[in-house]
């Protein structure tokens, strides 16, 4: 009879010891695991996809030209015109459908001119440090001060109220926060150990910024993004709204602006293109704020 040595592994304790390590989840799959945990994140983002998908296949469904006249001025919503007509005649829901296309285009491209300006002012003034910083700090300041929707209005009216001229003075007057953001995460990380043995490995500046840095600084960056597309589909309803508005080219904002004055004749005419910019701006929101969530490792920890 064979007895067993208590230093002999048993068959479980061997299997087990030869068992692979299971790989770590990549950040990013852990960020969207998180993500889907956020109830408002996720219904943030259908509502965003669905805004987004009614733009896009809209035009295909329901092929009515939102400058034609389709019927008589202030007709309510009938089986003809299915949210009404506005001033001039026009078709609600097709100016829903199109001008979301150029009210989202706005909101997305003036968010990356803002971050594009942001990061790269407060990636250079928190990395270098010393005059560099004084000097980019005060811009900012000097741009911080100024309000922004005047600031805008007088970029329009001096180089026209064209679109695109819309979405770069949108751009232009909203990137401070993101700057103040960006410079503060720069400060915080430049010193820390990992960013130190890049530079004795013999990394230089722009590596250290774009590949070190900057990837660290993302999230930060990713959250303030959302908040500035919301912020630009704002901007642009209150330029509009204001009569600074493309006339050539239907947006939500335009169509606030030119049935401003008949809000009480036509409630349809306001109404819609007001619930569709308040959806869209819920919806960004929500979203970011399920960004936040997810990539917060405070907020994590807690989960």
């Amino acid at each position: 009879m064979t007895t067993m040595d208590a230093s002999t592994p048993t068959p479980l304790a061997a299997t087990t010891a030869t068992l692979p390590a299971r790989p770590a989840a990549s950040p990013g799959l852990v960020a969207l695991r998180q993500f889907l945990k956020s109830p408002s994140g996720v219904g943030g983002a259908v509502l965003l996809i669905l805004i987004i998908l009614a733009t896009l296949a809209g035009p295909t469904l329901y092929p009515v030209d939102p400058l034609d006249i389709a019927g008589a001025p202030f007709a309510p919503p009938d089986a003809d015109a299915w949210l009404g007509t506005d001033y001039l005649g026009r078709d609600v829901l097709a100016g829903l459908i199109h001008g979301g296309r150029a009210t989202l285009t706005v909101g997305a491209v003036a968010a990356l001119i803002t971050i594009a300006i942001g990061v790269l002012v407060g990636a250079l003034g928190g990395f270098f440090g010393g005059a560099i910083d004084t000097a980019l700090v005060k811009i900012t300041e000097f741009f911080q001060i100024l309000p922004p929707l005047l600031f805008a209005m007088v970029l329009v009216t001096l180089f026209g109220a064209k679109l695109s001229i819309i979405t770069v003075a949108i751009g232009v007057v909203s990137w401070t926060s993101v700057a103040r953001l960006t410079r503060a995460e720069f400060m915080r990380l430049r010193d820390l150990d990992f960013v130190k043995a890049s530079r004795a490995a013999g990394a230089g500046s722009p590596h250290l910024m774009l590949r070190v840095l900057l990837p660290n600084a993302l999230p930060a960056v990713i959250v303030s993004a959302t908040l500035a597309i919301g912020t630009a589909i704002l901007f642009e309803g209150a330029l509009s709204f204001l009569g600074l508005g493309d006339p050539n080219i239907m947006s939500w904002g335009l169509m606030l602006g030119q049935n401003r004055n008949y809000m009480l004749d036509a409630w349809w005419a306001v109404t819609f293109p007001g619930a569709a910019i308040f959806l869209a701006v819920l919806a960004i929101s929500l979203v970011g704020d399920g960004i936040n969530d997810a990539i917060n490792p405070r907020l994590r920890r807690r989960t």
